[in-house]
């Protein structure tokens, strides 16, 4: 409609976002459900399918570059709207577990075959990440600053805050 009427618009595609003020904390925190219970953690395959976590700061910084690049933006006008720093699921278990205080020998990763079901894993089953290099490109963004491992160590305190202690938990789905 926006195009038929003349409208300039200019659409983000965000994927996987977190932060201290995000409102879905369930893929990081799917991790740390486990990981602080000494549960297993379901990966689907081998675990090695790769995911692109963003940071809401890197996000704001590529949403606020429209602002320098207006006309190239309309242009444009479709961009993928994350990180360039791609993890395997079993890495970001490992990264979890360190942000936790938790020793990596301790992690306890179960890989499952993707045709038997999702079980309540978080993530698409084969890799699922977008590339911001158009955004890089045409925007001139410069790309995230933020850093996951880093960022873990303040999402874990967060996640501690808002989720009971340690106890049972329904794993119907694993």
């Amino acid at each position: 409609y926006a195009v038929s009427c003349g409208l300039p618009f200019v659409t983000f595609r965000p994927q996987y976002i977190y932060g201290p003020k995000a409102n879905k904390f369930d893929y990081l925190d799917w991790y740390f459900d486990r990981l602080v219970r000494e549960l297993p953690l379901p990966i689907p395959e081998d675990g090695m399918q790769k995911v692109s976590l963003t940071n809401a700061v890197d996000v704001a910084s590529l949403l606020a570059s429209v602002l320098e690049e207006p006309e190239a933006a309309v242009k444009g006008r479709y961009f993928n709207c994350g990180t360039d720093q791609l993890y395997t699921y079993d890495e970001v278990a490992y990264m979890c577990a360190d942000a936790a205080g938790i020793d990596r020998k301790d992690v306890k990763i179960e890989h499952y075959e993707a045709g038997l079901g999702k079980a309540d894993f978080p993530f698409r089953l084969t890799d699922f990440h977008v590339s911001p290099d158009k955004a890089k490109e045409v925007l001139k963004w410069e790309g995230p600053k933020s850093d996951l491992a880093e960022d873990l160590k303040w999402y874990f305190k967060g996640y501690e805050e808002r989720k009971m202690p340690p106890g049972q938990m329904p794993l119907l789905k694993d």
